[in-house]
């Protein structure tokens, strides 16, 4: 079972959604590559949420719930009706990373059921 306090950031979503990865492709060619598979979670009407896959430390679905446990990532509360969290830190070396990659993630609170920093539950109050 998963302890809220095993991550520095645990996002817990509502129930009837799962991770989805991408699968890792090898290319044969000298290419450097983007970063790790694509990470989204997938809700029980299909949509689909992409995560920073860089960031995750845990991923789990077991009982139909997707907890995902991000490191480097902070969470700064509401903003525009959205939850919002920011990359403080980069868990990859620089050049294992998409120059793309986002700085700041939004989710919409009705896709999370709570959110844990530092093993306190912080959202919902």
């Amino acid at each position: 079972m998963t302890r809220v306090n095993d991550y520095p950031l645990l996002i817990e979503f509502v129930p009837g959604t799962r991770i989805s990865r991408e699968p890792k492709v090898v290319s044969k060619l000298p290419i450097v590559q983007n970063g790790p598979p694509g990470t989204s979670v997938v809700f029980g009407d299909g949509a689909t949420v992409p995560l920073p896959t860089d960031q995750i430390v845990f991923a789990e679905d077991g009982g139909g719930t997707a907890r995902v446990g991000f490191g480097g990532m902070s969470f700064e509360g509401m903003e525009g009706g959205q939850l919002v969290f920011l990359r403080v830190r980069d868990l990859q070396p620089e050049e294992l990373l998409s120059p793309q990659r986002g700085r700041r993630m939004t989710l919409e609170p009705h896709l999370v059921a709570s959110i844990a920093v530092d093993g306190r539950v912080v959202w919902p109050q």
